[in-house]
């Protein structure tokens, strides 16, 4: 990340919980533990991370699905949670019907399989990319709930990819480098760990062998050093897990690629058409980018110390004008700014200039824009940044350009 230059940015760390109420993004409450309130605010971070994975994704050829948030266990039975999973899972008897035991989903894996099958597969259909930003549940201990970053609702950017054993690599090495995009361009430094059979696990060694060399190759082909951690893949198969290091130099496990010869694959029966007009297992890839939209979103507050990049945040410009003779002229810019989809505000208080701006500050507004006798007359801005400092005088065409051209870019 850039030196930070104000004394905001330069001031203590602080905990994610503290800057979501500073920052009027979020807020927890004894009725529903474990899951946050989200604020306008906050919303607007959460649809602006939906919008850049829904982007990146329609480029890369992902079709998105949704599927139910409650079904019966039977569903986990078939797929291996119900026995490895269940103490994680919420799921009570039907009160309708007591037979019937339904849950809460805790992942999206094994409901893909139903849009899979829904129709007969050809190996031309493949690789067939399904995204879906699902809301899971996982039943957390009360003491091991912490913020957004262990929590009990959780929202998840996931996909699961069917191909042929020859796409494997090609796969995985367009999973990698959207990981890389994405974290790099937040100025995140990136670790890549290698997770291999576990002792509880579905399927024999030679399947898994062959599953933990492909992702090895993955990892070797784009020349990516990584570290080895044995017995820590899925119950269903080997993973490369991403480590980033924040600001803090503290280490978060985010992003994850799972390799599944066993699970989707054997115990739902899922299959294509070869070109000799055979029936095979496709591979199937579970991906995730973000891990979870809450724990990143509390990671990456703490990181940024609440600045996040322009493109992120939830307010990106602030006009203030010097007295009120100038009001009419901050509320133009207002306008224009709104007019241009930059997310404004006007503040027009009875306050003093200073204690508007330090508020800006405290906000963690990016853009700060004072407008008085000499803006007004030469039709211009007076612009403070919240990691570039004072910028001064800027006509309004090129501050426009400036922040339109920050936003698309991603800059932090």
């Amino acid at each position: 990340m850039n030196k930070k230059s104000s004394k905001v940015d330069q001031s203590k760390p602080r905990d994610h919980r503290e800057l979501g109420q500073l920052l009027d993004l979020f807020s927890f409450h004894e009725v529903a533990p474990g899951a946050p309130f989200w604020h306008p605010k906050g919303m607007i971070i959460f649809r602006e991370l939906e919008k850049y994975i829904r982007e990146e994704l329609d480029k890369m050829g992902y079709q998105e699905i949704s599927t139910p948030i409650m079904v019966k266990k039977e569903l986990f039975e078939q797929s291996g949670h119900w026995e490895h999973f269940r103490e994680n899972m919420f799921w009570f008897a039907n009160p309708a019907d007591e037979k019937e035991v339904l849950t809460l989903k805790p992942m999206n894996c094994p409901e893909s399989t139903f849009v899979y099958n829904s129709k007969i597969r050809s190996y031309k259909d493949l690789p067939l990319r399904l995204s879906e930003i699902g809301r899971l549940h996982r039943n957390e201990r009360s003491g091991t709930l912490g913020g957004l970053l262990r929590v009990r609702q959780i929202t998840m950017d996931d996909a699961h990819i069917y191909c042929r054993p020859d796409q494997i690599q090609h796969e995985i090495k367009l999973i990698l480098g959207l990981i890389k995009k994405f974290y790099g361009s937040l100025g995140f430094k990136m670790e890549y760990d290698l997770s291999t059979k576990p002792d509880k696990s579905l399927g024999d060694v030679k399947i898994w062998k062959k599953a933990e060399t492909a992702l090895s190759l993955a990892l070797k082909s784009e020349r990516l050093k990584f570290n080895r951690k044995p017995k820590e893949g899925a119950f269903y198969g080997p993973k490369i897990d991403i480590e980033i290091e924040d600001s803090q130099s503290r280490k978060w496990q985010v992003a994850t690629v799972q390799l599944d010869l066993v699970m989707l694959p054997k115990q739902f029966d899922v299959s294509y058409i070869d070109e000799k007009g055979k029936q095979q297992k496709p591979i199937v890839i579970h991906r995730a980018i973000f891990g979870s939209f809450e724990r990143f979103i509390g990671i990456l507050l703490e990181h940024t110390n609440g600045a996040l990049p322009l493109w992120l945040s939830p307010v990106q410009a602030v006009v203030i004008n010097v007295g009120a003779e100038h009001r009419e002229y901050a509320k133009k810019i207002y306008e224009l700014l709104k007019s241009k989809n930059i997310r404004a505000e006007e503040k027009t208080d009875n306050e003093t200039v200073g204690k508007r701006i330090r508020n800006a500050e405290i906000q963690k507004i990016p853009y700060v824009l004072v407008v008085g006798e000499k803006e007004m007359a030469n039709k211009t801005v007076n612009v403070r940044h919240y990691k570039r400092s004072q910028l001064g005088e800027l006509e309004i065409e090129k501050l426009l350009t400036q922040i339109k051209s920050e936003i698309e870019t991603k800059k932090i």
